[in-house]
């Protein structure tokens, strides 16, 4: 086959499974969980074979917009389009969008390969023949899942049964099974013939929107006017919103493949994890002779099979057993391995309390067109940040109502606008910006600009912006 595949990236989740590392401004798959380059960033990685792929298609939630198209840069990917959905509607409504999308650019043939952008795998042999058998069976007119042969009987997992044989390899799907009760599990694995279901599919972009014209109307009508009536904003296609809040909030899987007759199932080995809990991180990493993995600012001592992780301060674990102990720069998570499923159940009842709320929602680190900033310290009035500004970036032209605001320099070197005055800012310099004061931050040169802020006024609230100019369209 001579055609190329499409891959579309669904990158839109907001889940805080892996708190207190993700949150819901800052989901896992932007995150550096295991490696130093994000879930997100490697499945980019694994669909940039240019001989197979043309280049990826991302569909986001818009709040997350200038994180895909930045870490997209960092590993010097181009990407085909990156298109923003207003509200969340599941995936469903994100993939009959992107279908519609790439049927008009591609043709009604376009074969798509749709993935979550928060998976880990292990892209090696297995992987490409399977993405070599799911391409020929998806061109024969078959919806194609991968199913992954269980190591353990899972019940964090759907599973799928497979049917009767096909010639390109695959299989039908006999039928789709929930998230099993852990006998129910074992029972699969015992009888043979049942599959992890990844959530990862492959298919022509005609059939996948006859399939869901069929069996999802609402899903299929929806999306068709969201895209019919988007707007291109910068690099990034904005779906028109009361078009698509009409779509049903719903699954693929319920829309569509549990009810087609059209269902097929390439089956592999290839190594795959959703990471949806600290006991995937711990079964999936790199273990010491105690069977612990420990990942970034860490110790242990007697310490057995227990992950200990920290990317911030300095983490000493002595005499524990089967535990997760996890760091981020403002909250430290300590639990049991085999409870690490219900980390779901304490973060919402954080996000019940008033003083813990902000733990579940936003993360000290925040992600902009031009960089971003760490919260590093809050006091009564007053508060220090960190911004980190890319080269050749800048800014809005701002003002603020309720605060003052002192810069100083700590790397690289800082143009900056003050009312009508342009001065530059080098390495152990500051400057004062005024409350109400009109004030912009440019970093001319070609590494990364850092800069320490200290805010003081009546209200430090990231609201208080009134943008002048803005080069990215943010009013």
């Amino acid at each position: 086959m001579t055609q190329k595949i499409i891959p579309v990236i669904m990158a839109g989740g907001k889940g805080t499974r892996l708190w207190p590392l993700s949150r819901s401004n800052a989901p896992k798959q932007f995150i550096q969980v295991v490696d130093e380059k994000t879930l997100f960033q490697e499945t980019l990685e694994r669909v940039t074979d240019t001989a197979a792929y043309e280049a990826p298609v991302v569909i986001t939630n818009q709040d997350f917009r200038f994180t895909v198209a930045e870490q997209a840069r960092e590993v010097g990917v181009d990407l085909s389009a990156i298109i923003l959905e207003p509200v969340a509607r599941n995936t469903a409504a994100a993939i009959a969008a992107a279908a519609f999308h790439l049927k008009q650019k591609f043709g009604e043939d376009a074969i798509l390969h749709l993935l979550a952008s928060d998976h880990e795998i292990d892209a090696g042999k297995d992987w490409s023949e399977a993405i070599a058998t799911a391409r020929q069976t998806a061109a024969s007119g078959k919806i194609v899942t991968f199913g992954i042969k269980p190591t353990e009987p899972a019940t964090g997992y759907g599973y799928i049964e497979q049917g009767d044989a096909l010639s390109t390899g695959a299989h039908k799907v006999k039928r789709f099974v929930e998230k099993p009760q852990l006998a129910a599990a074992e029972e699969m694995l015992a009888a043979g013939g049942f599959f992890w279901n990844s959530g990862i599919f492959m298919c022509r972009a005609d059939l996948l929107l006859n399939e869901l014209s069929n069996y999802a109307p609402a899903v299929y009508e929806a999306a068709e006017a969201a895209v019919a009536k988007a707007t291109v904003d910068l690099d990034f296609v904005r779906l028109d919103e009361a078009s698509f809040q009409a779509s049903p909030d719903i699954s693929i899987d319920y829309a569509v493949m549990e009810k087609t007759n059209n269902a097929a199932v390439v089956t592999s080995a290839f190594a795959w994890s959703d990471l949806g809990s600290w006991d995937a991180v711990w079964k999936l990493g790199d273990k010491d002779e105690n069977g612990n993995v420990v990942i970034g600012h860490a110790t242990v001592m007697n310490t057995e099979n227990s992950l200990v992780l920290s990317r911030a301060s300095h983490l000493a674990v002595q005499g524990l057993k089967d535990v997760a102990v996890i760091a981020s720069e403002d909250a430290v998570y300590v639990g049991r391995l085999d409870e690490a499923q219900e980390v779901g159940k304490l973060v919402k009842y954080l996000a019940k309390a008033k003083e813990t709320s902000s733990l579940t929602e936003t993360h000290p680190t925040s992600y902009r067109p031009w960089g971003g900033y760490t919260s590093l310290f809050n006091g009564d009035r007053f508060q220090v940040k960190r911004l980190f500004v890319l080269p050749g970036k800048k800014l809005s032209l701002q003002k603020h109502f309720h605060r003052s605001e002192h810069w100083v320099c700590v790397k690289g070197t800082a143009e900056v606008t003050v009312g009508d005055e342009v001065t530059f800012v080098r390495e152990n310099e500051s400057v004062y910006i005024p409350q109400g004061e009109l004030h912009r931050l440019y970093n001319p040169g070609r590494i990364m600009l850092e800069m320490i802020e200290v805010q003081t006024g009546s209200y430090l609230g990231e609201d208080d912006i009134v943008r002048v100019s803005d080069e990215f369209g943010r009013g």
